[in-house]
C-alpha cells in the first residue's frame, strides 16, 4: 500500500536506480496514483491460491507419471534379477584368523594373507561355514555334499590379490526360493504371491574399504578384506520394480531372523546389484537368455545399491532408459552402471564383464568343502522361526493382530521388539484371565506399538526392554482394561515409568492418587450442563444440523473441568447426548 508523501508528493519504483524515489525524480515523467496502485496487481498471486495450485500441479504430475508407468507396463516387460551379498555374523575372517570386528581402528585386523603377503596361505574356518549354511536351509536351498572354491581375477586397489575368492563353478547350495505375499510389498499387479527362485547361494571373500578425499587421495582400511560373504542370487523373474524393492527387504528379514547377518543394509552389511532388462510385449521373444530363461532383452546390471529405495528408484530408472532408447532406434549395451541417491538416471561405470574376463579358475590352494548331512540336520533342528512363519502366528488364533501391527512387530529391533510383545502378553493374559485371548493381545499390541513406540520417536531413544519393563507395561494395561485408571492417565504412567519411575505401578497409582474414583450421575450432569451453558449456539448446531461431531468437543471442556483422571470420557458422551438429543 503506497504512503503520502509531505506536500501530497507520491512515490514509486525507480527501475534504473532500483529504489523508491518521488515521482518528480528527474528522470522519470509523472504517474497517476491509480497506475501506480493497480500496475501489479494482475501479476499478484494469494499464498493461498498459490500453495493449492503447486499441489494441484504435483498431483497431475504424480497421476501423469502413474499414467505413463502403466501404459509402459502393458507395452514393455521388465525383468530383473538381484544379487545381494550379505556380511555373516562370524568371528573370524574366511580365510584367516584375524577378528571381523568392524569398529576397531583401521588397519588392525588384517593378517598376512589378507594382505596377499608372500607365502601366507588360506586357512578356511570351518565356523564361518554355519551362518551360510543357516541362511541356504531358511532359503529353501538345497545343500551341496561337495562345493569348492574359485579365483575370480579382476585388478583393483580394494583387492591386493588381483583375485576374490568366491565359489562360482561349484557353490554350496543350489535350487532355493523366496515367496513373497502381498503384506511384504510387492506391486498389485504381481496379485497376492510371488514365488522367486534362488539360484544359488555360495561363500566369498569382501574387498577393503575405500574412502575417497577428494581431489586424488583415497584411504584403504584392510580390515574388511576377507570377511566372509554369501552371495545370494536370485533367477531374473522379477517383472516391477517394487516387487524387486520387496525381494530384497524380504531376503534381509529372513537373513536376518535365522541369525547369519551382521547388520543390514542401512549399516552396510547387506549390498545389492540388479540386472535389468527390458523387451516389447508385441513383439519376438529377445536374443538373450540368462541363467536358462530365454528370450530377454539385453541386460544391463547396476551395481552396489545400499537401500530399498535405491533399488526401486534405479530400476525404474534404468528401465525408462533402456525404453526410450530402444524406441529411438538404439540399442543397449551390455554394461555396469552406477546409481546416486537422489538422481534420476543411472551412470554407466565399464563395459559389462564376462567370465571369460574374470578368468576364473579353481583354487589351487583350498580343497574341497564337504559338508555332512548331519550338520545340516541338526542345523534344520534348531533354525528359528522364518518372518513368515512368526506373521502366521501374529495373525493367527494365538494372537489375532492385523496384519498392519504384526509386520512391524516382527521387523523392528532386529526381533527383540518382538520378544518384548509376547513377554507382555504372557504376563497380562493371567491378570486378564476373565477377558478374550485375542482381545488381551491386541491392546498389547497397540500400547507396545504405538504408545511406548510413540516415546521413543518423541525422545529419539533407541530400543531397550529395559526403558519400560514388560511387567510395568502389563499392569498398566490391566489397570486401564479394568477402568481402575482412564486412558490419559495411563499414559502418563507409561511416562513416568519411561522417565525412569521404577516403583511398582499399583504403588505408583496409589501414592500419587491416581486411581479412579468414578463420578456419580449428578456431577456428570453438571459438568455436561456447565459447558452446555457456555455454548449455546454449538448446542443448537447439534440438535438441528445433527452435527454430532461436535459433541466431542463438550466432551474435552468436561474433562478439562473436571477433577483430574475422573472423568470419562464414554460416560460424559453418554450425558452430553441425554441432554442434548434426549436419547437414553
Amino acid at each position: 500500500m503506497l504512503r503520502p508523501l509531505a506536500r501530497g508528493a507520491v512515490r514509486s519504483l525507480c527501475s534504473q536506480c532500483r529504489r523508491i524515489a518521488p515521482i518528480h525524480h528527474d528522470n522519470h515523467p509523472r504517474i497517476p496514483l491509480r497506475h501506480l496502485q493497480t500496475s501489479t496487481s494482475p501479476d499478484r498471486v494469494p499464498l493461498r491460491k498459490q500453495l493449492k495450485q503447486d499441489a494441484k500441479a504435483l498431483k497431475a504430475q504424480k497421476r501423469q507419471r502413474k499414467e505413463s508407468e502403466e501404459a509402459s507396463r502393458q507395452e514393455w516387460e521388465l525383468t530383473v534379477g538381484v544379487e545381494i551379498h550379505a556380511q555373516l555374523d562370524t568371528a573370524a575372517k574366511l580365510f584367516s584368523r584375524a577378528p571381523t570386528s568392524s569398529t576397531d581402528a583401521p588397519n588392525s585386523n588384517v593378517a598376512l594373507f589378507d594382505l596377499a603377503f608372500p607365502g601366507s596361505q588360506p586357512e578356511f574356518q570351518a565356523a564361518t561355514l554355519l551362518p551360510a549354511l543357516r541362511a541356504a536351509i531358511a532359503l529353501h536351498c538345497q545343500i551341496q555334499p561337495v562345493s569348492r572354491f574359485d579365483r575370480k581375477h579382476y585388478f583393483y586397489q580394494d583387492q591386493p590379490a588381483g583375485y576374490q575368492i568366491t565359489q562360482y563353478y561349484e557353490p554350496f547350495a543350489r535350487h532355493g526360493y523366496v515367496d513373497l505375499f502381498d503384506y511384504d510389498g510387492i506391486a498389485p499387479e504381481d496379485g497376492d504371491r510371488v514365488r522367486v527362485d534362488i539360484k544359488q547361494v555360495q561363500l566369498e571373500q569382501d574387498t577393503a574399504k575405500s574412502q575417497e578425499y577428494p581431489p586424488s587421495t583415497q584411504l584403504l582400511d584392510f580390515n574388511r578384506v576377507s570377511h566372509p560373504l554369501i552371495e545370494v542370487i536370485s533367477m531374473p523373474q522379477i517383472h516391477s520394480p517394487a516387487t524387486a524393492a520387496a525381494c530384497v527387504r524380504k531376503l534381509q528379514s529372513i537373513l536376518q531372523a535365522c541369525g547369519a547377518v551382521t547388520t543390514g543394509m542401512e549399516l552396510g552389511g547387506l549390498r545389492v546389484d540388479v540386472n535389468v532388462s527390458v523387451r516389447r510385449r508385441d513383439e519376438a521373444p529377445g536374443q538373450h537368455a540368462y541363467d536358462g530363461i530365454e528370450g530377454l532383452g539385453q541386460r544391463t546390471e547396476i551395481k552396489n545399491l545400499s537401500s530399498f529405495k535405491a533399488v526401486e528408484d534405479a530400476i525404474v530408472a534404468e528401465k525408462n532408459r533402456q525404453i526410450a532408447l530402444l524406441e529411438s532406434g538404439g540399442v543397449v549395451e551390455g554394461e555396469t552402471r552406477g546409481w546416486t541417491i537422489g538422481s534420476t538416471e543411472t551412470r554407466k561405470l565399464r563395459g559389462k564383464e564376462g567370465a571369460v574376463d574374470y578368468r576364473y579358475m579353481p583354487d589351487p590352494d583350498i580343497p574341497p568343502l564337504i559338508i555332512g548331512e548331519d550338520l545340516i540336520a541338526h542345523l534344520e533342528q534348531a533354525l528359528p522361526s522364518s518372518p513368515d512363519a512368526l506373521v502366521a502366528m501374529l495373525v493367527g488364533p494365538e494372537y489375532g493382530l492385523p496384519i498392519e501391527d504384526a509386520k512391524p512387530l516382527i521387523e523392528l529391533d532386529d526381533g527383540a521388539r518382538l520378544e518384548y510383545y509376547q513377554d507382555v502378553v504372557d504376563i497380562l493374559r493371567p491378570l486378564q484371565a476373565d477377558q478374550d485371548d485375542k482381545k488381551v493381545a491386541r491392546v498389547a499390541g497397540n500400547w507396545v506399538l504405538h504408545e511406548l513406540g510413540g516415546l521413543l520417536t518423541k525422545t529419539d531413544r533407541a530400543w531397550d526392554a529395559a526403558i519400560v519393563p514388560a511387567q510395568a507395561l502389563a499392569h498398566i494395561v490391566d489397570q486401564l482394561q479394568r477402568k481402575r485408571i482412564t486412558g490419559p492417565t495411563a499414559k502418563q504412567v507409561l511416562a513416568a515409568v519411561f522417565d525412569g519411575d521404577r516403583r511398582p505401578v499399583p504403588q505408583l497409582l496409589e501414592e500419587d492418587n491416581l486411581l479412579l474414583r468414578p463420578l456419580s450421575r449428578e456431577e456428570y450432569v453438571a459438568l455436561a450442563q456447565a459447558a452446555l451453558a457456555l455454548n449455546p449456539g454449538m448446542v443448537e448446531q447439534i440438535r438441528t444440523k445433527n452435527q454430532l461431531g461436535k459433541l466431542g468437543w463438550f466432551v474435552g471442556q468436561m474433562m478439562r473441568a473436571g477433577e483430574k483422571g475422573r472423568v470419562e470420557a464414554p460416560k460424559a458422551e453418554e450425558i452430553l447426548r441425554e441432554l442434548i438429543l434426549d436419547e437414553p
